[in-house]
């Protein structure tokens, strides 16, 4: 489900010490499934507990997530690393905004879930994303470029060497990609 580091138990219990006895952490995410998802830590005090959570025990706390936000979290991670500032709590949760699919899903969904999980948040980098327009009987999955990616030189490198190899080693039914962007009227892309 969720991976709390050795490092992020520890700030936990740290933070947790000054706080009322049994107070665990809440891991949560807003709007989940959306690109506008967002994923959270707080404190959680017992009477904050809702019947439907689900609670992982650790060796110092517990850790609480709501139902809804519980399949957004599947794959994540929190860690703290220290620094010269004192240190970062990172929450790296790849599945927020798209809810993860099974291995035995129809390839369609597949693709829509690494195009989403995967791709889009490198392409967003660059202030660019994809869609999929069509997977063809031939397993050619038709794609559309927007924003930064509408009109970028290197849209083809993006399309060959990052798209086409990361959907071609994971999904067994994709033969190949084909770009249907008219990139010559790209308003914003990016160099």
């Amino acid at each position: 489900m969720i991976n709390i580091t050795p490092a992020a138990q520890q700030h936990f219990q740290k933070l947790l010490a000054t706080q009322d006895e049994g107070t665990g952490i809440r891991v949560f995410v807003v709007n989940p499934g959306s690109p506008h998802a967002e994923c959270g830590v707080s404190y959680c005090p017992p009477d904050a507990v809702e019947k439907d959570d689900l609670k992982l025990e650790f060796e110092a706390f517990s850790a609480y997530i709501d139902e809804e936000s519980e399949p957004y979290l599947e794959e994540a991670e929190i860690d703290f690393q220290t620094d010269d500032m004192g240190g970062q709590l990172t929450l790296r949760a790849p599945n927020a905004k798209v809810r993860k699919v099974p291995d035995d899903a129809p390839a369609i969904d597949r693709i829509r879930y690494i195009l989403e999980a995967e791709i889009n948040p490198q392409l967003a980098s660059h202030g660019g994303r994809v869609t999929m327009s069509e997977f063809t009987d031939e397993g050619i999955v038709v794609l559309q470029f927007h924003d930064g990616c509408h009109g970028c030189g290197m849209a083809d490198v993006t399309l060959k060497e990052g798209i086409e190899k990361t959907l071609l080693a994971k999904i067994p039914e994709v033969s190949g990609v084909k770009d249907i962007t008219e990139h010559e009227t790209g308003e914003n892309p990016y160099y």
